[in-house]
This record gives structure tokens, C-alpha cells and sequence, in this order.
């Protein structure tokens, strides 16, 4: 594969990822580090690819030791899932108070990510999914589940305020949802932007009334 094993800490298969929430014993994060690791994990992966990333590799460019790495993330798919979820956010639909506001917060954290290094990685990350199992259920698990979670949440709440109707495919509104800037920041045939933000929203408003 893609050398996983050599990039966990104890050899073998890439271990399970921690709960979401899960806090360790020991000395608090230092997000300084965080957002240090972040940057240098984007960087290589826009411009090398996700072959490239490696655990000793990320703590030279951050000038810290391998261990202080290994201690907050376990292994290679830790790590990017965690630059990833850093980028996009782990619960995009806040409750507003009204669904379309919700929404909106929910896709503009998208055009964010898109417009930024994780939109240039990205499809190398993809064709890297396609290949490496532990990274696809790293991203699947600790990236887009909590995200559509969060935005299936912002439906319910809409059903109980009678802003939604009650037959609706919401797994399929997801899609609907962030398949436009996924399709956009892979092919490059169309811009991110604000405007574009709008109206998907607009669009799946239109479907749920």
C-alpha cells in the first residue's frame, strides 16, 4: 500500500481512531503546534501528495521532535483526517435559528476549505483515498461523518419548526449540498465563490419548503 505500517507508532495496522472528544491524559495541546503541523501537512500534500507525507518527514518542518508528533497523532491517516477536519470543521450547521442560515454557514465553511491549500490538495488526496483503505476510513469516519451529521441535524430542526417537510431524502440533500464544490474544486471548470454558496443553498431551500 503505502507504507501505513511504518508510519504507526507501534508497528502493524493503522490503529482505530480515538472517539471524537476523546481528551488524553498528560500536557495540554499547544495549538501553535497544531496549526503549525496543519500548514506543513497541507503543503506537502498539495505539492507532493499524500505518498509523501510522513510522520518524521512533517516534524522536521516544524522542528519538533518525532515523538511530540506521534503523541497527538498515531499514525499517517490520524493526521490528515485531523488537518482536514482543522480546515473544513467537524460541525458546520450551527443552530441559527432558521434552516437556511444554517445551511449557509454549513457550505460557507466548504468554500473556504475549497479556496484555500485544501482545495489544491485535494485531488490528489482523492486519487489517494481511492487506493489506501486506511485513509478513506480515516476521511469517512473523522471528516464527513460528523459534517453530515451536523447538517442532518439543521434538517431536523427544521422539521420541528415546520420549516421542512417531512418526505425528504436528506442523505441525498447532503450530497446536493457539497457535491457542487467538491465537483468544482477537482475539475476547476467553474469558481468557488460566494454567489455559488448562495444559490446551492437557495436551490435545496426550494426542495425542502
Amino acid at each position: 500500500m503505502l507504507g501505513l505500517e511504518s508510519e504507526t507508532r507501534h508497528g502493524g495496522r493503522a490503529a482505530a481512531l480515538p472517539a471524537r472528544g476523546h481528551r488524553t491524559l498528560g500536557r495540554p495541546r499547544n495549538e501553535r503546534i497544531d496549526r503549525q503541523v496543519v500548514s506543513a501537512v497541507l503543503q506537502v500534500l498539495r505539492t507532493r501528495g499524500y505518498r509523501a507525507v510522513t510522520i518524521e518527514g512533517i516534524a522536521r518542518k516544524v522542528r519538533r521532535a518525532r515523538s511530540s508528533i506521534y503523541r497527538r497523532w498515531p499514525s499517517k491517516p490520524h493526521l490528515v483526517a485531523y488537518c482536514i477536519v482543522s480546515t473544513m470543521g467537524a460541525s458546520p450547521a450551527a443552530d441559527e435559528g432558521a434552516l437556511g442560515k444554517d445551511l449557509r454557514a454549513a457550505v460557507a465553511t466548504l468554500r473556504r476549505a475549497f479556496t484555500g491549500p485544501l482545495g489544491r490538495a485535494l485531488p490528489g488526496l482523492v486519487a489517494d483515498m481511492a487506493h489506501d483503505r486506511e485513509l478513506a476510513q480515516a476521511v469517512r469516519r473523522e471528516v464527513l461523518a460528523p459534517r453530515r451529521k451536523s447538517m442532518r441535524d439543521a434538517f431536523d430542526r427544521a422539521r420541528a419548526r415546520g420549516e421542512a417537510r417531512g418526505a425528504l431524502h436528506i442523505d441525498l440533500l447532503l450530497d446536493l449540498l457539497a457535491a457542487p464544490f467538491y465537483f468544482r474544486a477537482l475539475f476547476g471548470h467553474a469558481r468557488i465563490d460566494r454567489r455559488m454558496t448562495r444559490d446551492v443553498v437557495d436551490y435545496v431551500l426550494k426542495i425542502v419548503a
